[in-house]
């Protein structure tokens, strides 16, 4: 089964607005998804860049146990590890190693790197996870991987 991800900021395929990318504000851009299946527990989203030149997909974003009735998350999601809004959500590490390894960091390649394709993948889950926050993408990745049922993503491109 297929969900269904837009965001009004930018469509399929194309740039992501400077706004949610690391040289402008940096803020997490507005989703919206339908599809997710009646029985789905929770909801797993996640960022990455495969373009990266390292040896593993870049990660963007990791936030998980949103709840499976929320349509979508709003522009500018606090860095926080527990959020209230949507309740219950909690957020893992990224790929930067400073002091803002949580939550949203938008695109930033390496200046003539050529443009990256950045991949906002949502998981509907048939389980509730019991797990902490602030877990990095591998470990998250392992605790879902029986419990999808169903999945989408939406694509959008930077370059520098």
């Amino acid at each position: 089964m297929t969900i269904k991800i837009t965001c009004s900021a930018f469509e399929e395929g194309q740039r992501i607005p400077k706004k949610y990318t690391g040289e402008g504000f940096d803020v997490s851009p507005p989703l919206a998804w339908s599809g997710v299946p009646e029985e789905a527990k929770e909801l797993v989203l996640v960022c990455d860049d495969p373009d990266a030149p390292t040896p593993e997909p870049w990660v963007h974003w990791v936030i998980y146990k949103i709840p499976a009735n929320v349509a979508g998350l709003k522009e500018d999601i606090p860095r926080k590890t527990r959020l209230t809004d949507p309740p219950g959500t909690l957020q893992g590490k990224n790929s930067w190693q400073d002091h803002q390894n949580i939550g949203y960091r938008g695109p930033m390649p390496p200046p003539g790197h050529g443009t990256h394709h950045y991949y906002f993948k949502l998981y509907a889950l048939e389980a509730k996870l019991a797990v902490e926050a602030g877990m990095d993408l591998k470990s998250l990745m392992k605790d879902i991987e029986d419990h999808i049922l169903a999945e989408g993503q939406l694509m959008g491109t930077y370059s520098r």
